[in-house]
């Protein structure tokens, strides 16, 4: 997961994740009414298996393996605040959002130049209609490269052109991505 998709992630969440594996595990016993079957069931394992995870005897529980904990984290990814998730994506395909970064970002211009790509710290609003495409491309499978692309038209039109009043038809450089935040609302 690149740095994009992570910022959104985080953008749609108001309350974080739970980190530990029994955390998770405590999270999708909640999600189904305790029944280790569901459970075993959504994570492909047999039910003793989850039984095994979640005891309280102490020689009894057995902790879950690497691929089985890849699969905990993703099933609560997935199941994390499904109602927020939506309405914050409204809300962002609505009104817009602020896009904090600091990446390499530029005119593809003659070195030396004030608008030569360097390392730029950027928080720019956004409409909607970024929003839009960006969650559309994402819905499609699109990888980092698109949305970067995405991004660096949508902060090139704001930022250097400044709504489309100035720098007409130069190409936009932004690559290198250190962190990418969204803020929505």
């Amino acid at each position: 997961m690149g740095q994009i998709e992570q910022g959104l992630e985080r953008a749609l969440r108001t309350r974080s994740v739970p980190s530990s594996t029994e955390a998770r595990l405590r999270f999708l016993l909640a999600a189904h009414r305790g029944s280790t079957r569901r459970v075993a069931a959504v994570l492909g394992v047999s039910q003793r298996t989850v039984q095994r995870w979640v005891t309280k005897k102490p020689g009894a529980r057995r902790p879950p393996g690497p691929t089985q904990v890849r699969a905990i984290e993703e099933t609560v990814l997935a199941r994390w605040q499904p109602r927020v998730r939506a309405r914050r994506r409204a809300q962002a395909e609505a009104e817009g959002f602020v896009f904090h970064t600091r990446a390499r970002f530029g005119f593809a211009a003659a070195a030396g130049s004030s608008d030569d790509p360097r390392v730029r710290w950027i928080a720019q609003d956004l409409p909607g209609e970024v929003a839009r495409e960006l969650f559309a491309a994402r819905d499609a499978g699109a990888g980092e490269q698109q949305q970067t692309v995405i991004l660096a038209r949508a902060l090139g039109h704001a930022y250097f052109r400044e709504w489309g009043r100035r720098a007409h038809g130069l190409h936009i450089a932004f690559s290198d991505i250190e962190f990418a935040d969204f803020s929505i609302g």
